[in-house]
């Protein structure tokens, strides 16, 4: 099922506009964000082809079942209790039995835990972001021979390098383990080829040094150590990295690259307005999707504060968010039998016909 099987089957429940366009922080250069609600047709609902989300291929249109946003309001999740107070002029479609489900039935002291932990994310992601993008990992990809190492006079020099000033092909070496070692081998050289040494690593997308069956009395040449932990760590970063590649959004890589800061802007301009979205959760009983401050929250994104004063500005919210809580006349967490018993109602209404 597809989003247009959910339009052309009037499905939708409700419709509409989320993202930078709902908090009104929209740039020219801002995309479209739609999210949505729908119910299934009887025979799928009863059935075995229930399908809890439906989302485009970019991933800019994501539509709920109505079981399913139910059950993440309860959760108390952030980006499913926005849509529910989504600002009348982003509303595409309602409904009206979508009146039953009031945001003051929602919200609850349990969003200083779902904003603020969501907001940590954020900042997370905008180290982890800089670290891409200042450094960037070759195409070519390293092999377990780079993570070789030859020990030399108390002290050890790159296997490859050593190779060349030796003079000799890794393919005519072969290696023994050393008993009782981690990952450390004597080396062996067979230059006339009469032992059908395996080499070091046997193929270029080899994980693992090559052992080699050594006949007696044939003497080592040097000892070889694998840094096998430095290798795994390298493969996992390298997937990481150019799967980022493939997926990255190039505008926003050269905005970041442009504002010289050593943080992913857009991470911490939304860090900050969840954590403002929070406090004013527990503090007002009241959640604004649409920011007051859009030009603060801009100033961020353009990355014209240093990393170390927004997290100050994320650290003070923090603990005005903990301070307020405290004296919150909020629900510690939303009424699930209430919020359910309200579904059922939607669905028999949905199903009556």
């Amino acid at each position: 099922m597809t989003i247009k099987d959910l339009k052309d089957q009037n499905l939708l429940l409700f419709e509409c506009l989320s993202g930078s366009k709902a908090y009104g922080l929209d740039t020219p250069q801002s995309d479209t964000d739609i999210k949505g609600i729908y119910y299934m047709p009887k025979e799928m609902f009863f059935g075995l082809k229930y399908i809890p989300q439906i989302s485009n291929d970019s991933n800019d249109e994501v539509y709920y079942e109505i079981g399913r946003f139910v059950e993440l309001l309860i959760k108390n999740n952030p980006n499913i209790v926005e849509i529910l107070a989504t600002p009348d002029e982003c509303i595409l479609y309602r409904n009206p039995i979508m009146n039953k489900l009031n945001i003051d039935i929602i919200l609850s002291k349990l969003c200083k835990d779902t904003f603020g932990g969501y907001a940590l994310t954020q900042i997370r992601k905008a180290k982890g972001l800089n670290k891409k993008i200042l450094n960037p990992i070759p195409k070519l990809r390293k092999t377990v021979l780079d993570f070789c190492f030859v020990m030399v006079n108390y002290s050890s020099v790159k296997f490859k390098s050593w190779l060349i000033k030796s003079g000799i092909s890794q393919a005519n070496c072969g290696l023994a383990k050393i008993p009782n070692t981690n990952n450390l081998y004597a080396l062996f050289h067979d230059s006339e080829k009469r032992f059908n040494y395996k080499g070091i690593a046997n193929k270029e997308t080899a994980n693992e040094v090559s052992i080699s069956s050594i006949p007696a009395g044939e003497k080592e040449i040097a000892y070889l150590f694998f840094n096998k932990d430095s290798y795994s760590s390298y493969c996992k970063e390298y997937g990481e990295y150019w799967e980022w590649v493939e997926k990255r959004n190039e505008d926003r890589c050269s905005l970041n690259k442009n504002h010289g800061k050593d943080y992913d802007a857009k991470n911490m301009m939304h860090t900050i307005r969840l954590l403002q979205v929070a406090l004013e959760i527990v503090r007002d009983g009241k959640l604004n999707v649409k920011r007051e401050n859009r030009d603060e929250l801009l100033m961020i994104k353009r990355g014209e504060l240093d990393y170390e004063d927004v997290l100050k500005m994320a650290e003070i919210l923090m603990k005005k968010i903990e301070q307020e809580t405290i004296n919150s006349k909020l629900m510690d967490k939303p009424d699930a039998n209430l919020v359910e018993s309200l579904l059922v109602e939607m669905r028999a209404e949905l199903y009556a016909d």
